[in-house]
């Protein structure tokens, strides 16, 4: 349900918000008042993206790149004015295949986009939070963080890496004004999953005990709410949306 003008007089900045969670996000946020500036690696995508979600602006980038992600910040600051919330959505799955088989280049490439990435962003616009003594930051996980997906370890550490990261950052921010979450999605339907083998996919959704893959709506949901000012008392924690699956 949108919950209208909930984002009214806020300007959130989300990262991979060219596709899948960033930019369903993106679009709830603009269909509750707020403005968006969307982050993305990839022109194309991002210029569809915008003038179908009515972004304010947007920045094409690769979040692995420190000085790019320093830039695009301080753009998006000098554009509009303040940024109060920050999605970490950017991410890529990698190689499927166990530890002793899995590529090097694989390894080093998931963790500097899902964890590096998600760094580089929170140390670049945390400072623009501070100084407005207001901010959420969405960091996106995954259950695989918590539990582990064999034959995805890469992706599993990067993910625990951005609960581990999401849950120093909420302290170090807690009594700042500035809350910081992760979410921990189970599977759910998006183009990151054209990255992985069917048989990654179907084990996945087996794990899950309402025996059906999430919607992008529904972590989209949660999301929002997490980025709200709504979401005051909670900081340095996870939100699931796994469908049962997760255990703590």
């Amino acid at each position: 349900m949108i919950c209208a003008g909930r984002f009214t007089g806020r300007t959130a900045v989300i990262t991979g918000g060219a596709s899948g969670l960033g930019r369903e996000t993106a679009r709830r946020i603009v269909a509750e008042g707020g403005q968006v500036i969307l982050w993305d690696v990839d022109p194309e995508w991002l210029e569809e993206a915008h003038k179908e979600v009515g972004a304010a602006h947007s920045v094409a980038f690769d979040v692995t790149n420190n000085e790019a992600v320093v830039r695009a910040a301080r753009e998006s600051q000098d554009k509009l004015g303040r940024i109060d919330v920050l999605v970490n959505s950017a991410g890529i799955t990698g190689a499927t295949g166990p530890v002793q088989d899995y590529p090097v280049d694989s390894w080093l490439n998931v963790i500097d986009v899902n964890l590096n990435g998600t760094f580089y962003c929170c140390r670049a616009v945390v400072p623009y939070m501070l100084a407005n003594g207001y901010g959420r930051i969405v960091n996106v996980a995954s259950v695989a963080g918590k539990e582990g997906n064999p034959n995805a370890s890469a992706y599993s550490a990067s993910k625990a890496g951005v609960i581990g990261l999401t849950k120093s950052l909420g302290k170090e921010l807690a009594t700042k004004g500035v809350i910081a979450n992760a979410v921990t999605p189970a599977t759910f339907e998006s183009p990151i999953l054209a990255q992985l083998p069917r048989s990654q996919v179907d084990y996945m959704m087996s794990k899950i005990p309402m025996g059906r893959l999430g919607d992008v709506k529904e972590t989209a949901a949660m999301v929002c709410f997490m980025a709200s000012e709504e979401c005051s008392f909670t900081t340095a924690s996870t939100f699931d949306t796994s469908g049962g699956r997760t255990t703590f």
